[in-house]
């Protein structure tokens, strides 16, 4: 293991207790959204890397004639493989040594998993590298630079600075560090490992308890479609999605 993982959901049904117990609908909403906007119509080979057990499947299984699904913790590859057999193929390993071959994929997305990325600009190293010229790269980021988060800093109940462009390392939600990133630092990674930067969206933009009690999901998942290209240039929102292209040789 090149680096140290900093959430190892193995024997955790992180399907259930994350996304089925909670009322998420509204945030697998804005990234379902995000991710039919972003990516390539077909493919021949592509990779989920992180998919868990596969929550967004269904958004790019039909584009792709190959379709793998990545991540550490062999308890959620099960319950992808579980849920869709043989039209995926499930792949264990260390982020930070990908299981596949220099130029291999046609297109991969990576989805809620900078937050737990120590290196994040060796994870991206990675993905350039086994994505092949002329791919396609959807990446979300976990974003330092919220509104929520300059509030908490300006009135002192925060000491994170969002305006800082270091990684934050919120050690209060996981002991190992939980990671959120400026997007002018994760910019500058996507733009020295080679990326040509395509897209940006800004998503899960009313992540709030307060506005889903207000509006109810049907709503905002409506305000949301109109405000991912209305508030990308601002990176304010939560998550902030990329799509990166490999330049061609």
């Amino acid at each position: 293991m090149s680096e140290k993982v900093i959430s190892d959901y193995n024997g955790y049904d992180y399907k259930k207790e994350f996304w089925e117990k909670v009322d998420r609908e509204y945030e697998d909403q804005a990234d379902r959204m995000a991710i039919r906007k972003l990516l390539p119509k077909r493919m021949e080979k592509f990779a989920d890397i992180g998919g868990g057990y596969g929550r967004l499947t269904n958004e790019y299984i039909k584009r792709a004639r190959k379709v793998y699904i990545f991540d550490y913790s062999k308890t959620e590859l099960a319950q992808a493989k579980e849920t869709f057999g043989d039209k995926v193929e499930t792949k264990a390993g260390d982020i930070y040594e990908l299981p596949f071959k220099d130029d291999e994929l046609d297109g991969l997305m990576m989805v809620r998993v900078t937050h737990h990325l120590k290196k994040l600009d060796k994870a991206v190293a990675e993905l350039y590298r086994v994505l092949k010229p002329g791919g396609v790269a959807v990446i979300e980021v976990a974003n330092k630079r919220t509104l929520p988060k300059m509030a908490r800093f300006v009135t002192g109940r925060s000491k994170v600075n969002p305006f800082d462009k270091k990684p934050s390392n919120l050690k209060e939600i996981s002991k190992d560090g939980f990671f959120n990133y400026h997007p002018k630092y994760v910019e500058e990674i996507f733009a020295k490992t080679g990326f040509s930067r395509e897209k940006v969206l800004s998503v899960s933009n009313f992540r709030n308890r307060s506005l889903k009690r207000l509006f109810g999901t049907k709503t905002l998942v409506k305000m949301e479609n109109k405000a991912q290209n209305a508030l990308a240039p601002i990176r304010f929102a939560p998550s902030i999605y990329y799509k990166l292209r490999k330049p061609e040789k």
